[in-house]
């Protein structure tokens, strides 16, 4: 065989093998699946802050998205419906302002239904729910508080054009209302329930009227046919949105401060420098969140910090319990008045106690039991602490902290004359858990 026939039989079987291939790959396609459709559940619970509406409207664009792309053979969002379980919106006006527009005008069919029960609804929330073109709630579900249309607003700002009263009044769903929600009744106790209701009702997008589809038809194993919606698929917000969102709720903000503050009282006095030093930056940085979205009584907040005074006062002082009983009295007031969010934000009263147990086992309990633990330890004995030099670190009048072979200690001065923070001093002796010092030489 010769070389030109050798190349025109290989061109050949090339030839034969791209045109078999190129008819495989559209018959290979045409025979995949097309993604199905589906509908978005976006939940949006708690407080409603500015990471939920960010995450909100995201989740609203990516489902648009997929319908400007429905050419390209992806399946596609047919419907979204937030589930909404909120009593107040605390997030920036603006983009507040920009969530409700989305909604009044949505870029693909939407709906809110609040649900399940015992879910509410209050304020901007309730607002946000009268303004969208699908609107259901659950049986058993609130809504009401209507103003402020923001927690904090102290204007008195109108609510939203669409907004069914502008009375405090709070609305118990226990079947349909007129003029309220759409299509509330027992059968919309459950978003499947009200997808099923919603299939082939008419929704006017952008000026034109669209057919819903929410069902499909299926074929079971066994040969029935029937109807079911079409798959959901469920969105929440991210952890860190989430935790956010939990330091928006009056007691557990007051719980971050009380943690942030104790701990680090407790590391000055107790255990020493730095040992703490990440979580009480983290407990108050995440309580911060708090007066920084709601609104704060300032008088509450010096309260607070007045009482943690007294009660490291008591402990600097070795147990005054006048001091202890008004430091505890002080955080315990504070934590009741903190937050001015009332009536759609209220303080969870399990989450207020349980602070203040903790404040009380930690000042009460939790130092003692640390300061004695270290003078119990057979590497720094008594014997080994007479004698020692440090250094003053608050003012000892008579008594203080010192610093002494590296911990912090308490300390007490039997002279006349008051040892001033920084002033070198002496270990003349212990007495039980406190030191007794002078001005060193």
């Amino acid at each position: 065989m010769s070389n030109g026939a050798g190349v025109k039989r290989i061109r050949l079987l090339f030839g034969t093998a791209v045109t078999v291939w190129a008819l495989v790959i559209p018959l290979n396609l045409a025979m995949a699946k097309t993604p199905p459709d589906t509908i978005e559940l976006v939940s949006v619970e708690g407080a409603v802050h500015d990471a939920t509406v960010r995450f909100v409207l995201d989740a609203i664009d990516d489902a648009a998205r997929t319908r400007r792309l429905d050419h390209t053979g992806l399946g596609r969002v047919e419907l979204v419906i937030l589930m909404i379980d909120s009593p107040a919106v605390v997030a920036d006006p603006q983009l507040f302002a920009e969530l409700v527009e989305v909604v009044r005008n949505p870029p693909l069919p939407l709906g809110v239904w609040v649900g399940p029960a015992p879910a509410v609804a209050y304020g901007g929330m309730a607002q946000l729910v009268s303004v969208a073109p699908i609107r259901a709630a659950a049986p058993g579900v609130e809504l009401g508080h209507w103003q402020p249309t923001l927690v904090g607003e102290q204007d008195g700002s109108p609510p939203l054009e669409g907004s069914y009263t502008t009375s405090s009044e709070v609305i118990r769903v226990d079947g349909p209302i007129a003029g309220l929600v759409d299509l509330s009744s027992p059968d919309t106790a459950s978003p499947r329930q009200l997808l099923q209701l919603l299939d082939g009702t008419a929704f006017v997008l952008k000026g034109e009227t669209v057919t819903l589809t929410t069902t499909r038809p299926f074929v079971s194993d066994d040969g029935t046919e029937g109807v079911t919606v079409l798959e959901t698929v469920l969105r929440r917000p991210g952890l860190g949105t989430q935790l956010v969102g939990l330091s928006t709720r009056p007691e557990v903000a007051f719980f971050f401060l009380m943690a942030g503050l104790t701990i680090a009282v407790f590391e000055f006095y107790a255990v020493g420098p730095a040992v703490g030093a990440v979580v009480a930056a983290l407990s108050l940085g995440l309580g911060a969140y708090g007066p920084a979205t709601l609104p704060l009584r300032w008088w509450a907040l010096v309260l607070m910090l007045a009482g943690v005074g007294l009660l490291a006062s008591s402990y600097q002082r070795g147990g005054v319990l006048l001091l202890s009983s008004a430091g505890m009295v002080a955080v315990a007031v504070s934590g009741l008045f903190l937050f001015d969010t009332g009536p759609q934000v209220t303080l969870g009263w399990a989450g207020w106690v349980l602070t203040v147990a903790a404040v009380a086992f930690f000042f009460l309990l939790a130092m003692p039991t640390v300061a004695r633990v270290r003078f119990s330890s057979p590497s720094l004995g008594r014997e080994e602490l007479v004698g020692e030099r440090g250094e003053a670190v608050t003012e000892l009048d008579p008594d203080g902290v010192v610093e002494v072979a590296g911990g912090r200690w308490k300390a007490t001065t039997h002279r006349a004359a008051t040892l001033l923070a920084g002033d070198p001093i002496k270990v003349a002796a212990v007495d039980g858990d406190t030191l007794e010092v002078a001005l060193a030489d």
